[in-house]
């Protein structure tokens, strides 16, 4: 199973992504990211960080063993990212993110258009 932590739901992936996941975890549940408030202490996101990671070895606990290998797919606010891939990390848990090329096109009234295209799994 894949549990996606990350803003983009799996219902919007591209077909590449979505074929990469189900191909290599089988299973793949979003867990919407958290909101994590930017004043918040190491302390507070470390405690949050804490709760997801509690969340997440409970589901993996409760999944009837199918064959697949188990992952988690985190993006998003770096220093949640970061202590959250340590303790699951620590657990023996394996986590990605996606790498994809960022194609930019520049506007006539200063805006741009940023197009993300899927390339692969990146363990941490």
């Amino acid at each position: 199973m894949l549990i996606n932590l990350s803003n983009h739901p799996f219902a919007k992936w591209g077909a590449r992504q979505t074929e990469t996941a189900r191909r290599l975890y089988g299973e793949v549940r979003d867990m919407p990211f958290p909101v994590v408030d930017p004043q918040a202490s190491p302390w507070q996101v470390a405690v949050l960080a804490a709760n997801y990671f509690r969340q997440i070895v409970l589901i993996f606990q409760k999944q009837q063993e199918d064959g697949q290998p188990n992952a988690v797919h985190v993006q998003g606010e770096f220093t949640f990212v970061y202590r959250l891939v340590t303790l699951l990390k620590e657990r023996g848990i394996t986590c990605l993110a996606s790498t994809a090329t960022r194609n930019v096109k520049e506007l006539d009234n200063r805006e741009k258009v940023v197009k993300f295209e899927f390339v692969r799994f990146r363990e941490y």
